[in-house]
């Protein structure tokens, strides 16, 4: 079995600090939490971004500081958001892929998020995997239903997106595919030949999830955008502590955690 990729998932675009004090929120506290997951285990960290005020943004000159100061300190993979916010504009959402990261999210289909609609028009998709493939960036098809999946295929089919593909499955929010074990196992069966997976289990789906996708070959998200509990009641102190608890599930199993470099290889990177 291949070794486990982990990403981490900082930020988010929804918490805030009042929710989660440890939240990193500058330049530099996202810079410092991205080598600190990286120590912990990580390979890629996903970014989102906030303004000067801490509200979510698509800047791409925060963007470009957030990139730059994580390359001062670490070798970790960048991959960055282009589903910003609820109601981001798509035009707005693409506009970091111009800083040309090594990954970028590719949401595949519109969403219920919440009391929210998190939309994606067929349009908007093939628009965003046209610009990631103009800039080189690969893009992890970021699936909140199980349908999204046969809509990436259909990209591969326009040429829009090139193989091996890497899967991202958001399970437990509410509208969203359900953070259950069955559920998890039908869209790793719809898989093409040849993909990688991860499972990124938000809320309390996140750790049972984390120690499904271990023992199935699949990979691990963990983070606070995803979940700011360690234990019931008790929150998380840092997005590493929530990354190391991950790998050392793994190691007990007997799988052992990929390095960045390791990471790019099996992903399929190729600068």
């Amino acid at each position: 079995m291949d070794k486990l990729i982990i990403t981490a998932a900082l930020v988010g675009a929804e918490l805030t600090r009042e929710q989660m004090p440890h939240l990193p929120i500058s330049p530099t506290e996202i810079a410092e939490a991205a080598a600190a997951a990286r120590e912990a285990g990580a390979s890629i960290v996903h970014l989102h971004v906030r303004d000067a005020e801490g509200a979510p943004t698509q800047n791409v000159a925060v963007f470009r500081e957030v990139l730059s100061e994580i390359k001062k300190r670490t070798d970790v993979i960048c991959q960055i958001s282009t589903g910003g916010a609820v109601g981001t504009p798509i035009e707005l959402r693409a506009e970091p892929l111009s800083l040309r990261p090594e990954m970028a999210t590719l949401t595949t289909g519109t969403v219920n998020f919440g009391d929210d609609v998190f939309m994606n028009e067929p349009s908007s998709i093939e628009f965003l995997a046209s610009r990631m493939k103009r800039e080189g960036v690969k893009p992890e098809i970021e699936c909140f239903d199980a349908g999204h999946i046969s809509n990436a295929l259909r990209l591969v089919k326009k040429g829009l997106v090139d193989e091996p593909l890497y899967f991202d499955f958001v399970m437990g929010v509410p509208g969203g595919i359900p953070g259950r074990v069955p559920d998890l196992m039908h869209c790793v069966a719809s898989l093409p030949s040849g993909a990688r997976w991860q499972v990124a289990g938000i809320g309390r789906a996140e750790l049972q999830l984390a120690a499904v996708a271990i023992v199935l070959g699949g990979n691990v998200r963990v983070g606070f955008e995803d979940n700011i509990y360690y234990s019931r009641g008790v929150l998380a102190e840092s997005n590493a502590q929530l990354v190391a608890r991950v790998a050392g599930i793994s190691r007990e199993l007997g799988r052992d955690v990929a390095t960045p470099d390791e990471a790019r290889e099996l992903i399929g990177l190729t600068r």
